[in-house]
C-alpha cells in the first residue's frame, strides 16, 4: 500500500465569492500531486462520464451535527457543476448529535444499505466505536473513503502536540491523538483519503489574522465563513490524478459484458462470481425486453435470509414534528424476514422517560408479542429483537426538541428485500444512462453462482459484481 501523506495544496484566486458573500481564499502549501489518492475510483467515473455514456456514481456525507451543516451542499453543488455528464446521486444521512457509539449502530440501517461509491466522513466519539464504522464500511462496500479531521475551534489548538510518537491513546491530549495520530494512522491502515482540514484552519486564521471564533456560530458548529472554507478543504481533495492508476477501488468491482466475458446458452446465462452484491445492467433498448428469472446458489434472491434489513425506526409524537434520530438502533431479527411495516406502541412508565412498556405488530406478521425496555424483547416470530442497551427514545427527541417524552408514542420501520427476484429491460429509459438494477446486496462476501433465465433477448448488457476488499479474497 503506499504512504499516505498529510497534504496541503496551493490556492492561486485571491477571494472567492459564495452567494452574497466574498471569503479569502486558503493558502494551501505542500504537494498537489499526492491529493485524491484514495478517492481515484469515484473520481475515473466521474470525469470519464460523457453525453452518450453517463456513469452513474453514489456519494454518501455521514457523521453527526458538522456534517450535517451547509458546507457539503457546497461540495454537492461543486461536483454536479464540475462533472454535469455524471448521474451524481449524493445523499447526506448524518445525524445530529450522534457521536460514533450510536453512530456506529445507526450505520447498520444508514450507510451500508446505501452501497456508496464515495464515502465522506466525520464524527467525534471513541476511537474503537469509529473504527469499527471504516472497517465495516471496507467489509460490506466498495465505496471509497474520505476522512476528514477536525477543524480548529479554540486558541489552545495552535500549539497542540502533533508527534504521533508522542500522543498515545491514554494520554491527556485527546484531540491531538485524533487528528495527527490516530487517523492518519486509519487512512493509511484502510487506504482512505485523509482530508487534513485542520491544519488548513490553522493556516487559515493566521493568514488572515483571525481567532477560531470567527470561523464558529457556537463553540465548535460552523458559521458561512467556515462552510466556506470546509467545503474548500473538501473539494481540493476530489480531484482525478492518474499517477495513482489503478486505484485498490478498481480490483473491488468487475463489470462482465454479455458477449465478452459472459455467453448465453440454452436460454441461461452462468456467473460465476465471489462478492456481496450483484447488480444487472441494461443494455439500451427501444421495446421493453423480456423478464430474466433470477437464482443465486439455486435460490431466489427473496429466499436469501441476509437481504433482508430494517429501517430507521422512528417516531412521530403526538403534536410533534417528526423525530429523524432513530429512538432504537439497531433493531434486530433472529428468524428470517418478510418485506412488511413494523408498528411498535409504546407507553412511557417514569417521568424522566427512560423505561417504556410496548406493543408490537408486524403488516404480515400482525401482534407479535408485548415487552419492557428494560429487558430483551424477542418476539414470537422471532422477526424482532431488540436490546436494552439500544433504546434512546429521551435523547433522540431531544434532538429534535420533543421533550418531554411524551406518555404514548408510535415507532415504525420496515422490513425491506434489497435484492429482486425477477428483472425487465423496460423501454424508455435514457440511451446515455447506465441503467441498472441490483439483485442482490448483504450476500456472504464468499463465492457464489448467478444463473438468469430467459435468453438473449432480454436486453442484458452486463452483470456488475462487488467484492468488498475486507473480507475474503
Amino acid at each position: 500500500m503506499r504512504t499516505i501523506l498529510t497534504l496541503l495544496w496551493v490556492w492561486a484566486a485571491a477571494t472567492v465569492t459564495v452567494g452574497a458573500a466574498e471569503f479569502p481564499a486558503p493558502r494551501f502549501v505542500g504537494d498537489p500531486a499526492r491529493l485524491g489518492y484514495g478517492v481515484q475510483r469515484t473520481m475515473r467515473r466521474l470525469v470519464e462520464s460523457t453525453p452518450t455514456h453517463r456513469n452513474t456514481v453514489r456519494v454518501l456525507f455521514y457523521g453527526q451535527s458538522i456534517t450535517d451543516q451547509a458546507w457539503w451542499k457546497i461540495v454537492a453543488e461543486d461536483l454536479r457543476a464540475r462533472f454535469p455528464n455524471a448521474n451524481l446521486i449524493i445523499e447526506n444521512r448524518s445525524l445530529p448529535g450522534f457521536a460514533s457509539q450510536l453512530l456506529v449502530k445507526t450505520a447498520e440501517t444508514d450507510l451500508y444499505p446505501f452501497q456508496p461509491d464515495l464515502l465522506i466522513f466525520h464524527v467525534y466519539g471513541a476511537h474503537d466505536k469509529y473504527e469499527d464504522i471504516i472497517r465495516r464500511v471496507r467489509e460490506r462496500t466498495t465505496a471509497e473513503i474520505l476522512l476528514q479531521n477536525d477543524h480548529v475551534t479554540k486558541p489552545a489548538d495552535f500549539t497542540e502536540e502533533t508527534d504521533p510518537a508522542k500522543l498515545p491513546p491514554a494520554g491527556r491530549h485527546w484531540d491531538a491523538f485524533m487528528n495527527h495520530n490516530w487517523l492518519p494512522a486509519m487512512a493509511r491502515k484502510y487506504g482512505a483519503e485523509l482530508c487534513d482540514q485542520r491544519a488548513v484552519w490553522k493556516a487559515y486564521l493566521r493568514d488572515n489574522q483571525l481567532a477560531p471564533s470567527a470561523l464558529l456560530r457556537d463553540d465548535v458548529h460552523l458559521n458561512a465563513h467556515g462552510e466556506f472554507l470546509m467545503a474548500e478543504c473538501v473539494k481540493a481533495c476530489l480531484r482525478r490524478n492518474p499517477a495513482f492508476d489503478p486505484a485498490p477501488a478498481e480490483a473491488w468491482v468487475r463489470t462482465l459484458a454479455v458477449g465478452r466475458e459472459l455467453q448465453w446458452a440454452d436460454g441461461k446465462l452462468r456467473v460465476e462470481f465471489t462478492g456481496n452484491r450483484v447488480d444487472l445492467i441494461a443494455r439500451p433498448a427501444a421495446s421493453a425486453g423480456r423478464p430474466l428469472g433470477v437464482t443465486l446458489d439455486g435460490r431466489k434472491p427473496s429466499q436469501i435470509p441476509e437481504l433482508y434489513g430494517f429501517t430507521r425506526a422512528l417516531t412521530t409524537p403526538p403534536g410533534k414534528w417528526p423525530v429523524r434520530s432513530p429512538i432504537i438502533a439497531p433493531v434486530g431479527a433472529e428468524k428470517p424476514l418478510v418485506v412488511e411495516e413494523w408498528t411498535l406502541a409504546v407507553r412511557r412508565t417514569d417521568a424522566e422517560g427512560k423505561h417504556f412498556t410496548f406493543q408490537l405488530s408486524g403488516s404480515r406478521t400482525g401482534p407479535d408479542g408485548e415487552g419492557r425496555s428494560d429487558e430483551r424483547f424477542i418476539s414470537p416470530s422471532g422477526r424482532v429483537v431488540l436490546e436494552p442497551a439500544d433504546w434512546n427514545v429521551a435523547y433522540a427527541m431531544s434532538l429534535s426538541g420533543v421533550q418531554p417524552v411524551p406518555e404514548q408514542f408510535t415507532a415504525r420501520w420496515r422490513a425491506e428485500l434489497r435484492g429482486v427476484d425477477e428483472w425487465t429491460n423496460y423501454a424508455g429509459g435514457n440511451p446515455a444512462m447506465e441503467e441498472s438494477v441490483t439483485l442482490a446486496q448483504g450476500l456472504p462476501n464468499t463465492r457464489h453462482v448467478l444463473e438468469l433465465t430467459g435468453g438473449p433477448e432480454a436486453g442484458l448488457a452486463g452483470v456488475r459484481v462487488y467484492h468488498p476488499a475486507g473480507g475474503e479474497r
